[in-house]
């Protein structure tokens, strides 16, 4: 099992540890960095001030929102960012929620989320191969554009720039089991959301299916401390803000995978405190042990049981959001 370093995104600001953070993953043996975008900074930008300051590990997007470019567009990134670091980039693509698509991008979310999905990843990879101009009879996207309200003059085009490489990996981050089953049949890899090394028999069928080389790589949160509830308490708030309000009372897919396993009556709890303007009561009312299965969190011996238990699972990467060094190093040994 690779090691990941999940940087996410900015708060406020840029975090001025994250460089010397990211060179200290390079220099023991991490396989790669990750960032993210939700409605302020963007995935890419970081990726390129990290890829000049390192040069072995792998820059992955985890995730980049497709309702913030057309597909063409992110292959321009990919592909640019590809070359300047020397063919290091994993495209990881996430379809975000209704809030967010419609409330920040200003764009309808998609009534079949999985026929956008797969038409935006058919683009990317027609840009990528560059065998010809790209075109697509797509519903959400065409190319050439033909709505009633274009011109009729487009063109199909090819990328004026040769890709690096043709097979630039894309992953996606999906949750819903239909949409699972499809980035295991469209994607190379899979960015699992709330991963349980207990809870892996969810998607066995579906990962039966997965070609050789698929990448599957969750995100956890981790810490080596003394005190395993003080080390809980980030896990816990990151999961009362996505179960209770990253996402509409009716329709927040952070809540549906939560009940999904197995934690239904907790996850619309949160929900209700959240939603109600009682925030530190939804953080408290995350249970315990659901932010314990997702997180490594503890004394040394603690996250090395732990650890094996997902180095037994499915896992093929561990991106973990690690706050210091002594966790980056800990991890990197017990995984050696």
């Amino acid at each position: 099992m690779r090691l990941g370093l999940a940087l996410g995104y900015w708060g406020r600001g840029p975090s001025p540890g994250h460089l010397e953070l990211v060179r200290e993953a390079e220099r023991l043996g991490y396989h790669s960095v990750w960032t993210s975008e939700s409605w302020g900074s963007d995935a890419f930008t970081p990726l390129t001030w990290i890829a000049a300051h390192t040069s072995t590990i792998r820059l992955g997007t985890a995730v980049a929102q497709m309702a913030a470019r057309s597909p063409a567009a992110t292959a321009m990134h990919a592909l640019t960012l590809d070359h300047l670091s020397g063919g290091r980039v994993l495209l990881g693509l996430g379809l975000s929620g209704p809030q967010v698509v419609e409330g920040w991008y200003g764009r309808p979310f998609p009534s079949s989320p999985l026929t956008a999905t797969r038409e935006y990843v058919d683009v990317v990879r027609q840009v990528l191969r560059r065998e010809g101009p790209v075109r697509l009879d797509g519903r959400f996207h065409a190319l050439p554009y033909q709505g009633a309200d274009g011109t009729g003059l487009g063109k199909a085009l090819k990328p004026i720039t040769h890709p690096l490489r043709a097979d630039l990996p894309v992953l996606l981050g999906a949750e819903g089991p239909r949409n699972i089953a499809q980035t295991v049949r469209i994607a190379d890899g899979w960015l699992p959301l709330y991963w349980s090394p207990e809870r892996t028999g969810l998607y066995a069928d579906t990962l039966a299916d997965a070609p050789d080389g698929f990448v599957v790589a969750p995100m956890a949160q981790a810490r080596v401390c003394d005190d395993v509830a003080e080390g809980l308490r980030p896990v816990k708030t990151m999961l009362g803000l996505y179960i209770g309000g990253m996402g509409h009372a009716g329709r927040n897919f952070h809540a549906r995978l939560m009940a999904r396993m197995g934690y239904e009556r907790e996850a619309r709890r949160v929900q209700e405190l959240f939603l109600a303007g009682r925030r530190e009561e939804a953080v408290a009312a995350v249970p315990d042990a659901f932010a314990d299965e997702i997180s490594l969190v503890g004394p040394r011996r603690r996250i090395a049981r732990r650890l094996a238990a997902w180095r037994a699972g499915p896992v093929t990467d561990l991106l973990v959001s690690a706050p210091d060094p002594v966790t980056l190093r800990t991890l990197a040994e017990l995984n050696s």
